[in-house]
């Protein structure tokens, strides 16, 4: 009769060491693809930033807003959103579109990549879209900050869809870390998907209140969080 053998001490040494080091490198694994992330969120931010900065340098007024535009710059449509034009009030806002019209003026001067044109309807062919596929926003208004009333001025919004720790872990790293001070501030901003939430450290809305005091609820797992940085 044989005789039954357990594993020895040093096997199972072994086996819990190769467990451990799976377990790191999933876990390692799962850092780098956040940070990739994160990274991807501030170089879009920091490219639209610089071309909004470069079209104002260059034509001496801002995207969407430019009087010129269809003189000046080649291929701008002339079939909506105020005949191409903006009005030259000095600020990106709804009137005429010229917060989508912004996208065509900065990518047909060929400050951005791609190339969008105006129209009634937003889409992909008018708006570029974040990681996650939903809408960005460049424009003058007050739509971010606590419940969303934060003082009206040109800002660029990454779009919702964006996980908490992401877009937490981009504040952190441009700015303060905190959702209602500093220059990247929350948004309630949709982009053609659903408005994110401020709510308390006990649901899933991306910040633990609605007070300058207040976190991004960075381990709660919503998945629906978006912010803007403010010019």
């Amino acid at each position: 009769m044989k005789r039954q053998q357990g594993f020895t001490l040093i096997e199972i040494a072994i086996v819990l060491v190769i467990i451990g080091l799976l377990l790191g490198g999933v876990l390692k694994g799962q850092e780098l693809i956040t940070s990739a992330r994160v990274r991807n969120l501030i170089s879009t931010q920091d490219g639209i930033k610089a071309a909004y900065f470069g079209f104002l340098d260059r034509y001496r007024a801002l995207p969407g807003d430019y009087t010129a535009a269809t003189v000046n710059i080649t291929g701008i449509s002339t079939t909506a959103c105020n005949a191409g034009n903006g009005n030259g009030n000095g600020r990106i806002e709804t009137t005429n579109q010229e917060n989508v019209l912004a996208w065509e003026h900065i990518s047909k001067a060929g400050f951005i990549n791609g190339t969008y044109t105006c129209a009634a309807l937003e889409g992909t062919t008018t708006t570029p879209v974040n990681p996650y596929g939903v809408r960005m926003q460049l424009i003058y208004d007050g739509v971010y900050g606590i419940a969303s009333a934060g003082a009206a001025r040109h800002n660029l919004k990454t779009g919702p869809q964006i996980p908490v720790e992401i877009v937490a872990e981009v504040d952190r790293k441009i700015d303060d870390g905190a959702p209602y001070t500093g220059g990247f501030q929350f948004s309630v901003y949709a982009g053609g998907g659903t408005a994110p939430t401020e709510g308390s450290a006990a649901t899933p809305a991306c910040t633990s209140g609605a007070t300058t005091a207040a976190t991004w609820n960075a381990t709660n797992g919503s998945t629906n969080c978006g912010g803007t940085s403010t010019f």
